[in-house]
């Protein structure tokens, strides 16, 4: 619950004493220690579902700073890290969070050939430092992230900020919008080690995730994944002239092509805030690739639809079914459709005290007034944290503007600029929250 919900906005800005002791944090952190640990953390490999050994190596190094914080294990492969910094209770409670797993895994066998033709530096579990830069997998998202909030909450325990509210370091396992991979424990993709660490602990009364985005957003996009099934006809192509053919292949592709120019329309009809949802086909299947010479009775693919967080999952569904229901008919053939996955798309009350307080922090250290971005269509842990009923604020670092910045460079690249930047806010946020 919003415990102090209400205030001037005036209220949350700091305070002459607050200002000093944000003073003292942010005089720990420096560009070398923060390039350091991003290094740190690029060279220990954490795809989805592996997030152990970083897990491990993150609070091996808050311990040696005399920092509380323990290794959460959700299997033998897969862990968060927590932290704790107790306040004398007067004030709310706040939680720094950022995901540890990367999206790819930096090697041939599973990014080849479906991240890029090949191995770029960037994509590999080992950090590049060039000209004010860092490269590597994960780079900027989620472990440029991660080394922020690390940064910060060090800063102010080495500070010894006088806190009134408890101040605790989250970074959770399966942040990534990804099923579980192969070989992995069923589950432990996207969101399971946030759910796990809000089910076992006290929840924060406000959260603040670190994810990509110079500017303060309180809501996002859900998302609904659904499987699609056209059928055709198992034939041999010694017998297509023989004997009734129908490629479900190309059926399929036919259908693709007609979702593809459905899913403009479903942004336009449902951007409103600070979203925009999207949608794509983003995985097909059908035949054997030892066979050539058969064709499949099946092709199945995935689409992944974004939702607003004014969208209820029954509209999405309806959605679906009558533009599935419309291509079948102009087609000629039945087409099913399974709803395979669903996570709501969430908000925070923009009055809320903890997104107050990020705006205020994000406009002190620009020096100008805050723009939220619009148009977004990304998912993270923010909506597992709201849905257990914690306010969120989200904020994160640019996109590096370096030539040649596609898809994987934007996740594999920052600016250690940025990063000092970010950890100065998510410090400011945490003491306008968490002192009185």
């Amino acid at each position: 619950m919003d415990r102090i919900r209400g205030q001037a906005a005036a209220q949350l800005m700091l305070t002459t004493t607050q200002r000093e002791w944000f003073e003292q944090a942010s005089a720990k952190v420096n560009a070398t220690d923060l390039t350091q640990i991003l290094i740190d953390l690029i060279n220990i490999a954490s795809p989805t579902g592996e997030e152990g050994n970083l897990a491990r190596a993150v609070v091996s190094r808050l311990g040696a700073k005399g920092i509380d914080s323990q290794e959460q294990r959700i299997d033998e492969r897969q862990s968060n890290v927590v932290g704790r910094l107790a306040g004398a209770g007067a004030r709310p409670s706040l939680l720094l969070y950022s995901p540890l797993d990367t999206v790819t895994v930096g090697t041939d066998t599973e990014d080849l050939p479906w991240a890029a033709d090949r191995l770029h530096p960037e994509m590999l579990p080992t950090a590049v430092v060039h000209d004010g830069h860092v490269l590597g997998l994960g780079a900027q998202n989620p472990k440029g992230h991660a080394a922020c909030v690390i940064a910060a909450f060090a800063a102010i325990a080495e500070a010894r900020i006088p806190l009134s509210g408890t101040l605790q370091l989250g970074l959770g396992a399966g942040g990534m919008p990804t099923n579980a991979r192969p070989n992995m424990r069923p589950g432990s993709g996207h969101g399971a080690g946030c759910t796990w660490m809000l089910q076992q602990a006290e929840l924060p009364d406000y959260a603040l995730i670190a994810k990509s985005g110079w500017a303060v957003s309180w809501e996002e996009v859900g998302l609904a994944w659904y499987e699609v099934k056209v059928p055709g006809t198992h034939t041999y192509v010694g017998s297509r002239h023989l004997l009734p053919y129908s490629n479900a292949i190309v059926r399929a592709g036919r259908v693709v092509e007609a979702l593809e120019a459905w899913f403009p329309e479903w942004t336009q009809q449902n951007t409103s805030g600070l979203v925009a949802p999207q949608g794509v086909v983003s995985f097909i299947q059908a035949g054997w690739e030892r066979m050539p010479a058969f064709t499949p009775a099946v092709c199945r693919f995935v689409i992944d639809l974004r939702l607003s967080p004014r969208t209820q999952i029954e509209e999405a569904d309806a959605a679906i079914s009558l533009k599935l229901g419309q291509i079948a008919g102009a087609l000629g053939f039945p087409i099913e459709c399974q709803r395979i996955l669903q996570i709501a798309g969430t908000s925070t009350d923009p009055n809320s005290d903890i997104i107050q307080a990020a705006i205020d922090a994000w406009q002190e250290i620009e020096g100008r007034p805050h723009r939220p971005l619009t148009g977004m269509s990304g998912a993270t842990d923010a909506n597992i944290l709201r849905s257990f009923g914690i306010p969120t604020a989200r904020i994160g670092l640019p996109k590096v503007n370096l030539p040649d910045t596609d898809f994987q460079r934007g996740m594999n690249a920052v600016k250690v600029d940025d990063m000092v930047k970010l950890t100065h806010h998510l410090i400011h946020t945490a003491i306008a929250v968490c002192t009185a």
